[in-house]
């Protein structure tokens, strides 16, 4: 079982503040980059730049949770006002701790059964 938890947001994005989002969030990811444990933060958006998807991967539940009480936190007053979450779904094996926050923002949890990444222990 690997530590690693990953999840995908699918957010709206009101028409016209595409902008405002993208400048919103500039800090948030140059904040992110510098955690130990985050593995990759990568923003996506439609071509009519009103859905965003947001894929986030961190080493394990405690980077999970140093990330959300420590970073987002900060910035988490403007990003709901730009954004409405209309997906979040968590892969991997969060623990209770990483669980309860997660819970917050309506998570659905899938459980890897069956596969491999390149960064797991040979």
């Amino acid at each position: 079982m690997r530590d690693e938890i990953y999840w995908v947001v699918t957010a709206a994005l009101k028409p016209g503040d595409y902008d405002a989002f993208v400048e919103a969030i500039t800090p948030l990811v140059a904040a992110t980059r510098e955690e130990p444990g985050s593995n990759a933060y990568d923003y996506s958006v439609s071509s009519d730049r009103t859905v965003v998807h947001i894929y986030e991967s961190y080493r394990d539940s405690a980077a999970v949770v140093a990330h959300v009480e420590g970073t987002f936190s900060r910035f988490a007053e403007e990003f709901g006002q730009l954004v409405t979450i209309d997906g979040f779904v968590v892969y991997g094996w969060p623990d209770e701790a990483a669980k309860k926050i997660l819970d917050g923002f309506g998570s659905t949890y899938m459980t890897p059964f069956l596969g491999y990444t390149q960064s797991d222990a040979r």
